[in-house]
């Protein structure tokens, strides 16, 4: 049995690291508030170029770009995104568990596919299980501006128009809400068929509707990988949270246990005390 010393010892180490969860649980929270404002605003930005974008390709026919044609896919780019940092429960393990499983069941060769990797995690794990990246981000901030991505978004586009890729996929954690996170697999590129229902916006372009899709297709798509990592920030924030949420309340209870635990301890070495001084008194008389 552990001496009240030990047991003593393991109750302070243990209320420490609930007063460090706990205070990790508070910043997340707060971290999570701001990252959701952040994914919401910028929906009404994606929804209208996507409006653009559906206009221009519902409303001429003849409208062509590289980033909409489908070709035979030789070699696929999976963009994973995760976080930098550890200690957010299955956050990290369950976008890479996605990313590992499609990489294994679609491909027999490294030659067939590439990764774009953005968060530490995610990055490291590919090296680890010796898949080829082609690129990588690490060090965003909380709270990442587009201008963070810009480069990384506009060189993951020219590699599908240059054809160094044939389709892209983007493997993310999606916000649902505070305590729940999805996994989710989107493919980028090349753009599918755009829902022109809801435009009820009527365009005039200049100089005319090709050029001007060949400019905003491009950010288009970069403006989905940024949307995607806005979201996987407040998802990231999220799960931090929950599980220094769990974390605090398991230290809580086995404070308890070992709390019950030293008063046993302690009751016991009382009773063994008052038992010998009995015996020595008996022994005198």
């Amino acid at each position: 049995m552990a001496s009240l010393r030990d047991i003593k010892n393991r109750i302070d180490s243990t209320t420490k690291t609930k007063q460090i969860t706990s205070a990790m649980e508070l910043v997340s929270a707060s971290k999570m508030s701001k990252a959701e404002q952040n994914a919401r605003s910028f929906v009404p930005y994606s929804e209208k170029i996507k409006e653009v974008v559906a206009s221009i390709a519902s409303n001429n026919v003849d409208a062509s770009h590289p980033m909409l044609e489908h070709r035979e896919v030789k070699k696929t780019g999976y963009l994973v995104i995760t976080s930098d940092r550890g200690l957010a429960g299955a956050f990290n393990s369950n976008v890479l568990k996605a990313l590992l499983k499609a990489v294994q069941e679609r491909h027999n060769s490294t030659d067939e596919y590439t990764v774009i990797a953005i968060g530490r995690v995610g990055y490291e794990f590919c090296r680890k299980q010796n898949m080829p990246v082609a690129k990588s981000i690490i060090g965003l901030s909380d709270q990442p501006d587009f201008v963070d991505i810009k480069e990384l978004a506009s060189e993951t586009v020219q590699m599908f128009s240059d054809e160094e890729i044939d389709e892209l996929t983007i493997f993310y954690n999606h916000y649902v809400s505070a305590i729940s996170q999805k996994v989710t697999e989107d493919k980028l590129l090349p753009i599918g068929e755009i829902d022109s229902s809801t435009s009820t916006s009527q365009y005039e372009y200049e100089p005319n509707q090709e050029q001007i899709l060949e400019v905003l297709l491009p950010q288009y798509a970069e403006s989905l990988i940024y949307g995607a990592l806005l979201d996987s920030k407040a998802s990231e924030h999220a799960a931090r949270m929950t599980a220094m949420r769990s974390a605090t309340d398991n230290a809580e209870e086995l404070i308890d246990d070992l709390t019950l635990s030293y008063n046993r301890a302690r009751q016991a070495a009382i009773t063994q005390e008052i038992t010998e001084i009995i015996g020595g008194v008996s022994a005198l008389e």
